[in-house]
């Protein structure tokens, strides 16, 4: 009798127990191991496939679920005995888990191993002033820098991006973690980026972002050449029945850069399984700008009756004003002759993306892309009515300044399928990508044609794919998360002609000799932009083959080591190895350390080995002419000792440390060193000296191709980049303060002047190249953003420091240190659901760079350089938004 009773008891309390299963996943539906599972009376962890089993008791009315890095999650218990447990980041919010930089789940921008940015796309989207992606994250991101150009041929229509001073070839876009091409147009005009091939973020539609990651840190270990200064992964919305529209429309304080935009974003479920599609629409007008100082300027004769010159001419506009329309009038000319187009371009852009999921099984189909138009007008250099060989009188009498023309189609896609292969996760997909870009000018002539010129040439083009494959393997085992992966790419390039006359010369004349001569001295091509002749055409492609491994170990609960390592081989530049070592150690639940070291590469694109182009630029000797870019195979760079490319290298060094000492305050610094050697540049121009007298024995080389100067690529220079990263954000109930800062110096270590070439360094790589490296973009750049929402009223206020820049802007210019300028940016909404009513204004204060000195303004024409927050000044603007749950 005395055993019956505890057995009785067994028996009893069995009747009464209940075994639960499950599994616990992140939110990213990737299986969570080691994960505890308590409940009153037992325990257990998860497998790692995330599943658990465990056996409750009567008194047991709910079980917790925890692990290091997540927030701890209850359960209460239903009539269900399979629950699917879904944890959350513990550091910060879900929007702050990032995927950049990481292959492993659940890290959060304050316990990666390296620098992180996150951005609400969507939020900044409501109340910024700014419209397009280059410019949100020009006055969010202290690190980024994104400028419009003037008077700059291609780069007036694609703005070039670049974070930590580093050129726009060494950042790296991926959308949704895949690779993203990069256009087909090479910065060639003395831009910030000269000689560089960088991404078009602006042909992504905002509405399409949910948030962008900002990894500042070398990357190109884990995801291949081009992440040399770090990586930008944009991950698309994937929400579901929801109708977001917005349409915006602004002008500046003078009256034109006419804004309008209008943006539409729907998502829907798509079958029982979680699946959904999101779609965005977006079309923009962004109407010209008037920039040039034309108000205190006098027109002269210099040297000889038929050449005239603005230059700055006394303090007192109206006695220059009347000095000049006098003389003009004695000449039988008008001030409106000389005006000059100089400002940001007109720009009309529309596009459309989509994001894609369809789960089956353990399966998951996947797309997203999308196709984008874009059409500009930018403006040249006015060709003034006193210069017969580049003027057609019969036809403009008065001169002429020609318009470039852009018409650029952007397109790509990416399909993959994601597959669960027992414990392991696998990804497959291909992402086609493609940039076109067309050339016309207007309102200009071919000088040798005379009076049979026409006034509109198409000037040809150039168009870049890039065809990606990728397979990912990873696994999650306890403390350990492993990946594997390999990736093909093909890259393909090409050049096309104009129509002849577009670039032809038909004042040439071939002597007995067999020389070329142009006894009459008549410019060819289309004035200002001469098209690309059949010399230039080139179809070019190569392949590239990649290998990777990724490892993240979690030492300790406190201490996380990862590597990562990477093998690939150009089919044109032979095989190259990366590889990265990083760390994080938590010192407290609320303090961590964090450093890296990685190595890196980037070979030349395609475009730099490959573009050739006979252009319009002002000559070493302060004169219009026709300035030559040439490959380094040609002729004539062989006859110059110009060496073939190779690949750029560099060595990164991060370490910071990420604090968050109350739940609404973090902080994260971080200081990093970058040194690259063989960094690609482009020379100067061979044909001059130094002083800008001509060089008899080049010119006799370049002038029977239709030059007087030529430019090269070449791996001409070895470059340090240091500096220190500060981000904050406070929030305190309505009220939140975000706080950046970047502090960035740039220098050159080194040159590699070829042999042939000694005495020719000043030519080889320029002090005016020189200048754009070091000082181009701001070495202190700092953001402060305080946004404050009362019931229904939401404000804005933003301040930007930019701080000093210098620039050359012509040969025979200055170096000028332009003064750091803070920009303030405000607006205000109102929200009445659905709708938001947002007015504000972007530069409030209407701050510009400093004036140009005289040497640098092309005779006082350009009043501004394209520097620091650019030359738009104060622009309001007026937007409202919907967002319209639907069923």
């Amino acid at each position: 009798m005395k055993y019956l009773i505890p057995v009785l008891l067994l028996i009893a309390a069995a009747a009464n127990a209940q075994k639960i299963t499950g599994k616990v996943l992140d939110t990213n539906s990737k299986p969570i191991a080691g994960a505890s599972i308590i409940a009153s009376g037992s325990g257990t962890t998860t497998k790692e496939d995330g599943s658990f089993a465990i056996t409750l008791t009567s008194k047991d009315k709910h079980f917790t679920v925890s692990t290091v890095g997540y927030d701890t999650y209850t359960q209460v218990l239903t009539a269900e005995s399979n629950y699917t447990i879904v944890l959350q980041s513990s550091l910060h919010n879900l929007n702050e888990v990032v995927l950049v930089g990481t292959r492993s789940s659940g890290r959060t921008r304050l316990n990666t191993v390296a620098p992180v940015d996150v951005f609400n796309i969507s939020k900044l989207q409501a109340q910024s002033p700014q419209n397009d992606l280059n410019q949100l994250l020009q006055y969010v991101s202290p690190s980024f820098n994104s400028n419009r150009q003037s008077s700059s041929d291609g780069s007036e229509h694609i703005d070039p991006a670049s974070i930590r001073g580093l050129g726009p070839d060494q950042l790296l876009v991926l959308i949704n973690g895949k690779r993203r091409h990069t256009t087909s147009l090479v910065n060639n005009q003395g831009t910030v980026g000269n000689g560089s091939v960088g991404t078009d973020l602006n042909a992504i539609p905002v509405s399409a972002i949910e948030r962008i990651e900002v990894l500042r840190d070398g990357a190109s270990a884990q995801y291949g050449s081009d992440a040399i200064a770090g990586v930008v992964n944009i991950v698309l919305k994937q929400n579901t029945h929801q109708l977001f529209a917005s349409a915006t429309g602004g002008v500046t304080s003078r009256g034109d850069g006419g804004l309008g935009q209008l943006n539409l974003n729907y998502g829907t479920g798509l079958g029982k399984n979680g699946g959904f599609i999101n779609l965005t629409a977006e079309g923009s007008y962004r109407d010209k700008t008037t920039r040039a100082q034309n108000n205190n300027l006098i027109i002269f004769d210099q040297s000889s009756l038929n050449n005239y010159f603005a230059y700055d001419f006394t303090d007192d506009p109206a006695a220059s004003r009347k000095y000049d329309d006098d003389m003009l009038k004695s000449k039988g000319l008008k001030r409106d002759d000389f005006n000059f187009q100089i400002g940001d371009a007109k720009i009309k852009n529309g596009g459309a993306f989509f994001n894609l999921s369809l789960p089956f099984g353990k399966s998951e189909i996947y797309a997203f892309g999308g196709y984008n138009y874009r059409r500009g007008q930018g403006f040249g250099f006015r060709r003034l009515p006193s210069d017969p060989t580049v003027n057609v009188y019969s036809i403009y009498p008065d001169g002429f300044q020609p318009a470039t023309d852009s018409k650029i189609q952007d397109r790509a896609v990416t399909v993959g399928i994601r597959h669960q292969l027992g414990n392991w996760h696998a990804d497959l997909s291909n992402t086609k990508g493609d940039n076109r870009f067309d050339y016309e000018v207007d309102h200009t002539v071919n000088a040798s044609l005379q009076n049979a010129s026409p006034t509109s040439f198409k000037a040809g083009g150039h168009e870049f794919l890039q065809s990606t494959t990728n397979f990912d393997i990873s696994r999650r085992f306890r403390n350990l998360n492993l990946a594997f992966g390999a990736e093909f790419r093909i890259d393909d390039y090409r050049i096309r002609a104009g129509e002849e006359a577009s670039w032809k010369n038909y004042a040439l004349v071939t002597n007995p000799d067999g020389t070329v001569s142009n006894p009459s001295g008549l410019a060819g091509g289309s004035q200002s932009f001469p098209g690309f002749s059949p010399d230039n055409a080139i179809h070019k492609s190569r392949n590239n083959t990649g290998v990777y491994a990724d490892a993240e170990y979690d030492v300790t609960s406190r201490w996380l080591l990862s590597g990562a390592a990477r093998l690939e081989h150009y089919s044109d530049f032979g095989t190259a190895f990366s590889g990265k070592l990083a760390t994080r150690y938590k010192l407290s639940s609320v303090f961590n350390v964090r450093g890296a070291f990685s190595n890196g590469f980037r070979a030349p694109s395609l475009h730099q080995q490959y573009f050739s182009y006979i252009s319009t630029d002002i000559l070493p000797d302060n004169t219009l002419g026709q300035s030559g870019f040439f490959r380094n195979e040609s002729p004539v760079a062989k006859a110059l000792g110009i060496p073939a490319l190779k690949q750029e290298t560099s060595l990164n060094y991060s370490l910071g440390f990420t604090a968050q000492p109350v739940s609404n305050f973090n902080v994260s610094v971080d200081g990093y060193l970058t040194d690259i050697k063989n960094r690609i540049v482009l020379t100067g121009s061979f044909g001059f000296d130094p002083n800008g007298d001509a060089v008899e024995s080049i010119q006799n080389i370049i002038n029977p191709l239709g030059a007087s100067s030529a430019r090269f690529f070449s791996n001409g220079v070895d470059t340090r980049t240091m500096g220190i990263d500060v981000v904050a954000d406070y929030t305190l109930k309505a009220f939140t303060a975000s706080l950046g800062l970047n502090i960035n110096k740039n220098k050159i270590t080194g040159t590699h002047v070829p042999a042939s070439l000694k005495g020719q360094e000043q030519i080889f790589f320029s002090p005016n190249d020189s200048t754009l490296i070091t000082e181009g973009t701001p070495r202190v750049k700092a953001n402060l953003s305080l946004t404050y929402t009362f019931k229904k009223f939401s404000v804005l206020l933003r301040n930007v420091y930019f701080g000093e820049v210098a620039r050359n802007s012509f040969p025979y210019g200055e170096v000028q240190v332009h003064k750091g300028k803070v920009v303030t940016d405000l607006s205000l909404s109102y929200n009445v659901k659905p709708f938001t009513f947002t007015i504000g204004a972007n530069n409030l204060l209407d701050v510009f760079p400093d004036k140009q000195v005289y040497g640098n303004s092309y005779f006082g024409v350009f009043k501004y350089a394209s520097v620091q927050m650019g030359t738009l000044g104060s622009f309001y603007f007026a937007r409202v938004t919907m967002n319209l749950p639907t069923m």
